[in-house]
């Protein structure tokens, strides 16, 4: 039974605990085994809620007083260590924050638990949340669960990695360029980065800039996304950038059968993408075909003119550099990690650069516009290539040597535009790693993406795949 829990999704365990066929108790303590069994060798789990088992003995007993249960009644969920938990530790990678706890929850936690989920661990994550591998000088680094040697990603790598190797059905991660997706994809399993400011960042560091960031639902299942962002999505008067009166979404769900229209992109506009991920990109837009939709290979000519990654690097190094100056000013050389070093070393971006990168992200958004005028749909690689061993500062991709932060010229355009997308696996390398697509849709169409994502999932070829650990 205890196997069965941990790769349950969410869903499941709750309709499981809310049918009296399992209770909280059982579901929480097949986790801690789990994570006692399983993260000294993945490193994904850096604290664990004291409380985890008290809470769920009260759950338990709610059960069995009859009482109304929320959709996450019983089921535990884990969170990314940059996102604020009431009397949990939240350290955000670095001795800095050591010991840190906050009083209250961000309000993504706060949701998840008003829905009767129960916070179970916080995952590791790089300094400050800023990289592509989930490494950090206080709780160090994380392994991918389908090869050690290999990366989770980053930056919530951490949370992706316990997923996959089910120490927790459901988890929240945060997005700046790549973080939700990345890691998703280097694990396989699947997540979403919903509109911007679709769910508050509240509670989350950094407060400022908040322009690229994003918090969302990791998962096993595109049901369990979807219960997730149901709970999750929707202003809480503190973040004005969430603003948006729709509590869900305005898109095209699976109430509506009309077919789709479906581009797929893998070059040009991203840089160099791995075979492998290439063709896995082709195969899920083509499989869409047996649902009726239509499916062609597209281009999107903003992506070709202005590269989102550049855009995105020049914007961002010189508004996020002031709250780096801040946070390390008067902190012991041990204290900073390498991440901090390079992100501080960067030279500010000039005024004229900065106003040419914040014109051409304004001509993305109009190169999106114009492609939702015409397509419902968008799917792209997440990452060019699968998971790489840790460490590596450059990647050889067809031959062409490519910086490793070049691993989120994927993902950055929907970060600069503020687009939804989801990243789930639907391949598998050579070498038995997860290969992910991304599913793009226009703003607030959060149910499209959900809809054909679910499509995808049934028809997937690596369905049912867990780690071997």
């Amino acid at each position: 039974m205890s196997t069965d829990l941990i790769y349950s999704d969410a869903t499941k365990l709750a309709e499981l605990i809310r049918a009296r066929e399992v209770s909280p108790v059982e579901v929480m303590k097949a986790h801690l085994d789990r994570i006692e069994a399983v993260n000294p060798k993945v490193d994904a789990i850096v604290t664990i809620a004291e409380d985890a088992l008290e809470f769920a003995r009260k759950a338990e007993a709610a059960v069995q007083r009859g009482e109304e249960l929320g959709p996450l009644h019983g089921v535990p969920f884990t969170v990314k260590d940059s996102i604020d938990t009431a009397m949990v530790p939240t350290q955000r990678g670095t001795p800095i924050f050591k010991g840190r706890t906050p009083d209250t929850d961000a309000t993504s936690v706060a949701r998840l638990k008003k829905a009767g989920g129960i916070l179970l661990a916080k995952t590791n994550l790089p300094e400050f949340s800023y990289g592509v591998e989930s490494d950090n000088l206080l709780t160090g680094r994380t392994n991918n669960p389908w090869n050690l040697d290999l990366t989770p990603g980053g930056s919530s790598g951490g949370e992706s990695a316990a997923i996959a190797a089910g120490m927790s059905p459901l988890g929240l991660g945060t997005d700046l360029a790549i973080s939700l997706r990345g890691p998703a994809a280097h694990t396989g399993i699947v997540s979403l980065k919903a509109t911007h400011g679709r769910v508050p960042m509240t509670g989350i560091w950094p407060r400022e800039p908040r322009r690229f960031w994003h918090v969302g639902p990791m998962a096993r299942s595109i049901r369990d996304l979807s219960l997730a962002f149901s709970q999750l999505a929707g202003p809480d008067g503190q973040d004005g950038y969430s603003s948006s009166a729709i509590s869900f979404d305005n898109g095209i769900g699976s109430s509506n059968n009309r077919p789709l229209r479906v581009g797929w992109l893998v070059e040009p506009g991203f840089g160099p993408v791995d075979r492998e991920t290439a063709a896995t990109v082709e195969a899920a837009a083509e499989s869409l075909k047996d649902f009726g939709h239509t499916v062609e290979s597209v281009r999107i000519p903003a992506l070709e003119r202005d590269f989102a990654l550049d855009v995105f690097t020049r914007l961002h190094v010189l508004e996020m550099k002031p709250g780096f100056v801040e946070t390390t000013a008067g902190r012991s050389e041990d204290e900073i990690g390498d991440m901090a070093r390079f992100m501080l070393s960067l030279p500010d971006t000039p005024a004229a650069d900065y106003i040419d990168a914040a014109q051409a992200a304004e001509r993305l958004k109009d190169g999106y516009a114009e492609y939702f005028q015409k397509y419902d749909v968008l799917l792209t690689p997440v990452i060019p290539t699968p998971s790489f061993k840790h460490g590596q500062a450059e990647l050889l991709i067809n031959g062409q040597t490519v910086n490793v932060l070049g691993i989120m010229s994927a993902t950055t355009p929907l970060s600069v535009t503020g687009l939804p997308g989801v990243s789930m696996r639907f391949g598998t390398s050579h070498d038995g790693m997860p290969i992910g697509v991304q599913i793009v849709g226009s703003w607030q169409a959060e149910s499209t993406i959900l809809h054909v994502a679910s499509l995808l999932e049934q028809v997937s070829p690596v369905r049912d795949l867990h780690p071997n650990l």
